[in-house]
């Protein structure tokens, strides 16, 4: 009786700590302006700029008001990057180095769209919609290109075509991808939104 009520302890406990990340994540994708914050505080208590923190939100000056709701760049873990390096080399290996920072960046747009989950993990593992992860791929080392191309795109967010999907027409077909909007074509990728 208490081996089984120690295991079900423990279960909760693994499943809490699994979970409550992610809602950690989430609330951090958003700021709300208090009085007395400029972006340039804001920016700093995130450690991104200010000019990103403009372009993300579609501010042409610097004005903010108490109670507005910004939406924040991702700044994800050590661990995370790792992760998003790895699905890079994995998904646009041959690609262009501008091909990997657009690849980085669509899973960056996922977690910032309300149709994706709200973590790096949540979006790379969500469902069947990345082949390194079904064919287990992921899990070779990523190389520096791959490591700097999510770095540019860490850079990057908010300055680029809001693109949520990529895929090789040649390798891959769906009828879903086809009706939505082409951003770019980089290489063998076809970049949508």
């Amino acid at each position: 009786m208490l081996k089984r009520l120690i295991i079900t302890g423990l279960t909760i406990v693994c499943a809490l700590s699994f979970t409550i990340p992610t809602s950690a994540h989430a609330a951090q994708n958003t700021h709300t302006v208090q009085k007395g914050e400029s972006l340039y505080k804001i920016a700093m208590k995130y450690g991104v700029s200010a000019h990103q923190l403009q372009v993300m939100n579609d501010k042409q000056g610097s004005m903010i008001y108490p109670g507005e709701t910004l939406k924040l760049p991702v700044v994800p873990s050590e661990s995370e990057k790792d992760l998003l390096a790895r699905l890079v080399e994995a998904e646009a290996k041959g690609e262009s180095y501008a091909g990997k920072v657009a690849v980085a960046t669509v899973v960056l747009n996922r977690v910032e769209s309300d149709s994706f989950p709200d973590s790096l993990y949540g979006v790379i593992y969500d469902g069947i919609q990345f082949s390194p992860v079904l064919n287990g791929t992921i899990n070779e080392p990523a190389g520096q290109e791959s490591k700097r191309a999510v770095q540019e795109a860490l850079a990057y967010q908010g300055y680029d075509n809001e693109s949520l999907f990529f895929y090789n027409p040649s390798k891959a077909s769906s009828d879903y991808l086809s009706s939505q909007e082409v951003t770019t074509v980089i290489g063998n990728h076809v970049f949508l939104r």
